[in-house]
């Protein structure tokens, strides 16, 4: 398929680029006055993310607007739980909570289904990629993302967001079978979910590992990595990039993984991971979301910075998290501006 801007997808293959590809992840959402026009319509996130036509409306936005060279379609990770059989709320302020929770093998079986069709409980997803796809006539590719295996699991167990995790933590040496039976549950269902994202027209795919810091190294190897494997073994049709979010130390195991990209936050130092994961792999990343909220002249400056301590074409440029709701746009657009601006000097 030729596209008007395919610089992230040659970026991702490690194919040669005339400057580096930059997105934001969330940028579709507060930061723009015009998200926050089609959600003050609805009853709340959720309703946004099940009506296709303004999930993709929402998706398009930060390519008008902000200039971007990708999308990335409006959804939630929480998705996958639901559709699982754990129904979760959205809570203003707070956060996901779930009403039931995973506790015991007997929870598994109600609500850890395994036996459905993902286009009838995810179908929303896939049209609002179908209309995202037919909206954005080639401008640029799609991203199409699901939350990693560990990081689902441990809203399923602790039923909400969590400092320590210290319950699906606490499974891991209480009941390990367990454990490893809800993982492979969703990473069966995951690869499904993103297999339907790509026949949709999803052009390259991320998977979300935010809690990935919570774990040991040897734990994250046999509850988190085992896992994004499997998924990345199984996504053969576009390139998939990985976003572990605080597992510095597990680098060097996820540089042997069929992900493309390697996502970094910003505690990461850029030259010690590619010193970690070698010229075989795109690194994306890694701006400190708070940077943006300095003066224009310092976001250049930090830009510039960040972009100096490449030593590679192999790099995807973003924030080293999701940008941040009250942040100002136009610090985005002038992040966004100095990246197209930079000389790649190698």
């Amino acid at each position: 398929m030729d596209y008007k801007n395919d610089l992230l997808l040659k970026a991702a293959r490690g194919e040669n680029i005339e400057r580096y590809p930059v997105w934001l992840m969330r940028q579709a959402g507060r930061i723009l006055p015009e998200y926050r026009a089609v959600r003050s319509s609805l009853s709340g996130f959720k309703e946004l993310v099940e009506t296709p036509a303004l999930a993709a409306e929402v998706t398009i936005q930060p390519v008008d607007h902000l200039d971007v060279d990708a999308a990335i379609i409006f959804s939630d990770i929480l998705v996958i739980p639901e559709a699982m059989g754990l129904e979760y709320q959205l809570i203003e302020k707070v956060g996901p909570r779930f009403s039931k929770t995973i506790k015991t093998e007997a929870d598994l079986v109600k609500h850890a289904e395994t036996d459905f069709n993902v286009e009838d409980r995810l179908g929303y997803v896939k049209e609002a990629i179908e209309i995202t796809k037919k909206e954005l006539n080639n401008r640029v590719p799609l991203i199409g993302f699901a939350g990693a295996p560990w990081t689902i699991f441990c809203y399923m167990i602790d039923g909400g967001g969590s400092k320590t995790f210290s319950e699906s933590r606490k499974m891991l040496y209480q009941n390990p079978a367990l454990a490893h039976e809800l993982l492979e549950r969703i990473t069966e269902v995951t690869i499904r979910y993103l297999k339907m994202q790509i026949k949709a027209g999803a052009d390259l795919v991320q998977i979300f590992d935010s809690w990935a810091g919570v774990l040991g190294n040897n734990q994250y190897k046999e509850f988190g990595l085992k896992y994004i494997n499997k998924i990345a073994d199984a996504i053969n049709e576009v390139p998939v990039t990985l976003f572990a979010k605080g597992a510095y130390q597990a680098m060097p195991s996820l540089a042997n993984s069929n992900c493309n990209t390697l996502g970094m936050d910003w505690n990461m130092e850029v030259t010690e991971i590619r010193k970690m994961v070698g010229e075989n792999k795109t690194l994306q990343g890694n701006l400190d979301p708070c940077a943006l909220y300095s003066s224009h002249s310092e976001v250049e400056r930090l830009t510039n910075n960040m972009l100096d301590s490449f030593k590679s074409k192999r790099h995807i440029v973003n924030l080293g998290h999701g940008v941040y709701p009250d942040i100002d746009p136009e610090k985005v657009k002038t992040f966004i501006k100095t990246v197209k601006n930079y000389e790649i000097k190698h």
